[in-house]
């Protein structure tokens, strides 16, 4: 009876003040959207960072006068390194066909290549499992026999991985701080709406209504508004990430914006309660302070 009770009630408050309500439904959904979006915008870092490290090598060149048993050697030995997720070896030729059609618009470059067919060196190429674990790799294959040189993207690895925790605890801190705000802008929401039925719960305590009767209707209806603007802030967000799928075709091949229906529905979810539970912190925030007040 008490919960059909509060519901009643709730329903009846927001009927009662919908510019007041849409003001609070607005800042769940301005706040938790920001939040959602830092969660989607977190989730295409790590897959493209994901994606981008999945392509750093590092480049054994070796010696033409290894033989065929003591490149297999090499190989086998680089492969089984525990830092190391796969090792191949790769041809003169192939080195050979790389330079032609990586140095096809500079002439000077692509006539030295084609005039000299064995000047490119053969390599192992060395992908790591963590692309954290590349300086270790570089440092064992220069002390390897037959390894002439060695090459990296060192700076462009250290990089991409401070561009990864950079971003991740800046969405982090989005998340938070756009949470905290929810919170607050609900707490103030509720906190007018008491206000214009102040002396209605002035006159509901004088007959003896617990501070629990008076506040229920209070947090069903902070929980009604936050769940609204987080479905607003979810429904938002996931539109404009498929409006953006569909109209940005002509991103760069490096950048990929998909994201997995899966990820979508766990996020949705932790918004939805996110709203639900910023809904109720934040009444419950501005009904205690009028009750104690």
């Amino acid at each position: 009876m008490r919960i059909q009770y509060a519901l009643r009630e709730a329903l009846r408050n927001i009927a009662r003040n919908p510019l007041v309500v849409l003001g609070a439904i607005l800042a769940v959904l301005l706040s938790l959207g920001l939040t959602f979006s830092t969660f989607v915008f977190g989730e295409v870092v790590r897959k493209n960072t994901q994606r981008w490290a999945d392509d750093v090598r590092v480049i054994a060149y070796v010696s033409d006068d290894l033989n065929a048993d003591q490149v297999g050697t090499l190989l086998a030995t680089v492969d089984n390194w525990d830092e190391v997720e796969s090792a191949f070896y790769f041809s003169k030729s192939e080195a050979q066909i790389e330079a032609l059609a990586l140095f096809e618009d500079r002439p000077a470059l692509l006539r030295i290549y084609t005039e000299n067919p064995n000047i490119a060196p053969a390599s192992i190429r060395v992908q790591p499992g963590d692309p954290e674990d590349y300086q270790p790799i570089v440092t064992r294959l220069r002390g390897s026999p037959g390894v002439i040189e060695v090459a990296s993207a060192g700076p462009g690895i250290d990089a991409m991985i401070s561009l990864r925790d950079g971003l991740s605890w800046v969405a982090l801190a989005a998340a938070i701080g756009a949470g905290v705000a929810a919170v607050l802008l609900i707490a103030n929401t509720i906190h007018m709406a008491i206000f214009a039925r102040r002396e209605e719960i002035g006159i509901m305590k004088l007959v003896g209504a617990g501070n629990w009767f008076v506040r229920t209707p209070f947090l069903v209806e902070g929980m009604i508004e936050g769940l609204i603007g987080a479905g607003l802030a979810v429904a938002t967000v996931v539109g404009v990430h498929r409006l953006m799928l569909s109209r940005l075709s002509a991103l760069p091949e490096w950048i990929n914006i998909e994201i997995a229906n899966d990820f979508f529905v766990g996020r949705s979810i932790i918004v939805l309660i996110a709203g639900v539970i910023a809904g109720f912190i934040g009444s419950g925030l501005a009904v205690s302070r009028y009750l104690r007040s």
